[in-house]
């Protein structure tokens, strides 16, 4: 039974999905006003088990206390009345709302029987105000980034009523550094105050910065719950994957080949680009570094045809190519998994067989029919071959971790027989172990002849698994360096607007 101080008691907590054990027979405690962070691998059972205290899973089995008193909550909202709120690792949003009345969603000042209208934009602009927050509450959420989009949704979470439990499930995973460190200032307030915070999160430095209590899973099992001074980061690794893992950054032993890729002037006002030049080479992996904002995304959304562009020559081996939207892309030889796999890498509604082969349906096709025998083989090799949890190829995307959603819009993109593979932060969100199965199948695919570009705002791994390196300022590229010349200290002073040079053989 729950421990006296205990704020949140979790007893033998059994969830069940058709085909999978998602949480099996979980009991430990949380301590009142205390930062208790989760850790495990993407399908370890983290997130679902918050979703069982914030009322989105009903438990098969166990039971849960709040304050000793026991809860089952229905919904979110009936879990929110009771003072328990969850900031989900992907975000939900409508494109079209604009910032005040997200802020004020369910929250809206009436006046008699109607919304006062005047009211939410006041109470809207209030909120930013006192949080430092520089938006036009009449911007719409499609007009901004990621990250302003999670900065506003722990803001919107935070200024809800009477919340004295508050889940955030990766957070950080699309934050600048400076962002992170206005996050870390919140809830250091809000423990202050005695709010209780469960928070999810690979990232090692962030976990033994804010952590008082760690609590960590695996394959849907409790495995350990201590005070944060009891662990150490190798040995936090090996309780979550359940072995050592060495050699984090796997070494590529092929030379680079010829040029794959080049780019030459790409320009565009609409994204800010200006004059773009840059190559890569088959078997090489290649980064774009820079702060957010700098260009990088927006480069690499040009070159797959999400964004046009006015001005430049994109060259596959030698032969100009015209891009003007993704399937020209797709067609020429290019795939990409974007920084927002739920809103631009998968249908999560649909099945995963049908999201691997939605880029290669000429593949899979003869004439306008689809072969379902070719395309269920074709399909259910990349679902091994990535070692994606789930049912099997008919489990809904939607019902997949992060982690693993992630690896889906891989094998999409393999699928398609790629010879330049874009990489958009694709460790985001994603526990270390996959990590490491990440980087490998980027070694494997390298070392097979495809050319990788990749972006992450993470410097060690970028650094860690990149060749070569160009580094953006403003939508330019400042410079280029190699592997010797590739430091923490060297991109941060180039990205922050450093002279243009390079350290770079062509």
């Amino acid at each position: 039974m729950a421990v006296q101080d205990d704020k949140i008691w979790f007893d033998s907590i059994s969830m069940e999905f058709p085909g999978v054990l998602a949480l099996d027979d979980v009991t430990f405690g949380v301590k009142k006003g205390t930062v208790h962070i989760m850790m495990g691998e993407n399908g370890a059972g983290k997130s679902t088990l918050m979703k069982v205290l914030n009322g989105t899973n009903v438990p098969s089995r166990g039971k849960f206390y709040v304050d000793g008193k026991e809860m089952r909550f229905s919904s979110a909202r009936e879990a929110e009345k009771q003072g328990i709120a969850m900031i989900y690792q992907e975000l939900s949003y409508i494109p079209d709302m604009t910032v005040e009345r997200y802020l004020m969603l369910c929250r809206e000042p009436k006046r008699g029987c109607f919304i006062d209208w005047k009211g939410v934009s006041q109470k809207a602009k209030e909120i930013l105000e006192e949080e430092g927050l520089d938006y036009d509450p009449k911007l719409t959420l499609r007009q901004l980034n990621v990250s302003d989009i999670q900065l506003l949704e722990i803001t919107k979470c935070i200024r809800g009523n009477h919340i004295d439990v508050l889940i955030m499930d990766e957070p950080t995973s699309a934050l600048t550094s400076k962002e992170v460190e206005r996050l870390f200032e919140k809830i250091e307030m809000l423990k202050k105050r005695g709010i209780t915070i469960l928070y999810i999160s690979h990232k090692m430095d962030e976990i033994f910065r804010i952590a008082d209590y760690i609590t960590v899973m695996r394959d849907g099992k409790h495995i350990s719950t201590a005070p944060a001074e009891e662990f150490t980061n190798d040995g936090l690794v090996k309780l979550m994957v359940g072995r050592e893992i060495s050699d984090v950054y796997p070494e590529k032993e092929t030379a680079a080949g010829d040029k794959i890729l080049e780019v030459e002037g790409l320009t565009s006002e609409y994204g800010r680009l200006h004059d773009i030049s840059f190559y890569v080479r088959a078997g090489e992996i290649v980064g774009l570094g820079g702060l957010m904002g700098a260009g990088r995304s927006e480069t690499v959304r040009a070159i797959f045809g999400i964004d046009r562009f006015e001005e430049g020559t994109i060259r596959i081996a030698g032969k100009p190519v015209k891009i003007r939207r993704v399937s020209d892309a797709i067609r020429n030889g290019i795939a990409m998994a974007t920084e927002d796999r739920r809103r631009l890498g998968l249908i999560l509604c649909r099945n995963l067989k049908e999201n691997i082969s939605l880029s290669s349906l000429r593949k899979v096709s003869r004439y306008t029919f689809l072969n379902l025998k070719k395309e269920k083989r074709l399909t259910e090799r990349y679902f091994q071959k990535m070692k994606i949890k789930a049912s099997g190829l008919e489990a809904a995307a939607m019902t997949l971790s992060g982690g693993n959603q992630q690896k889906v819009v891989l094998s999409k993109c393999l699928m398609t027989d790629a010879k330049v593979l874009i990489l958009d932060e694709p460790t985001r969100g994603i526990d270390v172990g996959a990590k490491h199965e990440i980087y490998k199948l980027m070694i494997e695919l390298a070392e097979n002849g495809i050319g990788i570009i990749m972006i992450s705002s993470e410097l060690p791994e970028f650094i860690g698994m990149c060749d070569r390196a160009y580094v953006m300022h403003n939508g330019r590229i400042v410079g280029e360096l190699d592997k010797k010349h590739m430091t923490q200290e060297e991109i941060i002073r180039m990205a922050a607007g450093g002279v243009r040079h390079g350290h770079s053989k062509g």
